[in-house]
């Protein structure tokens, strides 16, 4: 598994909570959490304090039991398991507190054999990557940090679907929560509410010439983010700066895996998947169709989005013609 960028979260502290939760009206005692989780009494004051230290609410003291005073929001495997039954990523989800990259983690992973479906979250991330150079703004407890290892079936040229595929899972997962909540997809990676970006999506792959041998595909969304640094302030939001209101991190991102699962469960059975994709991306997006953009790809130019052609890529009408766009930066004019 990954090498020491970071250490995995205690699975004990999620148990505890699991635990505390099963029993919310009670108070528990020190004897019954360390028998539940095979420790010591004193080995549990030392995770309780550790789960406070990360912000859980627990009332009580080691002569006295233990309760939950609020249900906490952590990404944590045994928070989001249960939501995950029957779907391609329930059962090995891995839980950081503070990691570089979960999509570093989950490359190192995948190159050492990780199977199909690992899920790499991290409350916080001290070095959050986008496409290219850009760093991803990455406050603790605040966004959804989440990578998935994939192993499909697609010829290297094909990956781009997948991330369009994210950016629709997305978008499923907030219309869920809150149907009044419209995201904007624009390609090939972003998901915008009001203009202001609060979803980034970076897939990045090893594979040979003809054959993908696994893609990690990392979401990074914006929830409960109350304020950002200056220089982002006119470029980025969150869910809860849009709506007014303060998301379920945990009920968010289940969504978001049940989504992610349906499409990709779609894109490798029905034939047809790429088409629909292609279309409801189309749908879904204010800016791949009629907009004037300006384009970074080796050079700067101008031009009209013309829509996606068959692989997922850009069209954009130039004064010199058509030309599709694989890779570059898409501003809006």
């Amino acid at each position: 598994m990954p090498s020491a960028v970071a250490t995995q979260t205690d699975a004990r502290l999620g148990r505890i909570v699991r635990l505390l939760m099963a029993h919310a009206t009670v108070v528990v005692s020190g004897t019954k959490v360390a028998a539940e989780i095979g420790t010591s009494r004193s080995e549990v004051w030392r995770l309780i304090q550790q789960l406070r230290d990360l912000g859980v609410d627990i009332a009580g003291h080691p002569s006295t039991g233990y309760s939950l005073k609020s249900v906490p929001d952590l990404l944590l495997p045994d928070m989001l398991s249960p939501q995950l039954r029957g779907t391609l990523f329930g059962k090995r989800l891995h839980h950081y507190y503070k990691i570089g990259s979960t999509n570093t983690v989950a490359m190192e992973a995948a190159s050492v054999n990780a199977p199909e479906g690992s899920v790499f979250l991290a409350e916080q991330q001290t070095a959050g990557r986008g496409r290219g150079a850009n760093q991803w703004h990455s406050a603790r407890s605040t966004g959804i940090y989440c990578s998935v290892v994939l192993r499909p079936a697609l010829p290297p040229s094909d990956v781009l679907i997948l991330s369009l595929a994210a950016g629709l899972a997305v978008h499923s997962a907030v219309q869920e929560i809150d149907s009044r909540t419209t995201p904007d997809l624009k390609w090939p990676n972003d998901v915008l509410i009001d203009g202001k970006k609060f979803c980034g999506i970076l897939t990045e792959m090893n594979a040979e010439v003809t054959r993908v041998r696994y893609v990690v595909v990392g979401i990074g969304i914006n929830v409960n983010q109350a304020v950002f640094p200056s220089d982002l302030k006119a470029l980025a939001t969150s869910l809860r700066l849009a709506t007014g209101t303060e998301w379920s991190r945990v009920e968010l991102c289940a969504a978001l895996l049940k989504s992610l699962d349906r499409e990709y469960r779609e894109l490798l059975e029905n034939a047809d998947a790429t088409n629909s994709i292609l279309q409801r991306f189309q749908e879904r997006s204010s800016s791949v169709r009629g907009k004037q953009v300006e384009i970074e790809e080796n050079g700067r130019f101008e031009g009209v989005t013309e829509g996606l052609d068959p692989r997922g890529f850009l069209r954009v009408r130039t004064s010199a013609g058509m030309r599709t766009i694989l890779s570059g930066t898409v501003r809006v004019s």
